[in-house]
């Protein structure tokens, strides 16, 4: 399988500097963690669109969608991300501690978001 079979190819959010935070999360985790979370993110490339239990909108969060993973020794990975230019940008990644999605995770995501948003219609803009 390819890129052209996925309904959605996931890339990852690239700060100005080149940085992808994403896969350096990733890089950081096990290699069982990785592969749960890589095979989640497969799923959700070939499946999309999907709902629950794997994949959901956060909804204080216009926008914004959460890859929900299960990892060993009951611990919870969240990978958010949000749809840009008919892909699934991948945006931060966090192991949760609580039972709420910290504020200042969802802030740094939709924060990523945005910035995307706004280079995408600066790039547009000089297009014209």
């Amino acid at each position: 399988m390819t890129d052209e079979d996925k309904r959605v190819p996931a890339r990852f959010f690239k700060t100005d500097t080149g940085a992808e935070p994403v896969r350096d999360w990733l890089k950081n985790l096990s290699k069982a963690n990785r592969r749960i979370l890589g095979a989640d993110i497969n799923t959700l490339e070939f499946g999309w669109p999907i709902g629950m239990p794997l994949c959901r909108p956060i909804s204080s969060r216009k926008g914004l969608w959460e890859i929900r993973s299960s990892l060993p020794r009951r611990r919870i990975a969240r990978i958010l991300f949000c749809m840009h230019e008919g892909s699934l940008l991948l945006l931060h990644g966090l192991i949760k501690k609580t039972q709420k999605t910290p504020d200042s995770d969802l802030h740094l995501a939709t924060t990523r978001m945005k910035q995307l948003k706004a280079a995408a219609r600066k790039k547009k803009g000089r297009k014209r």
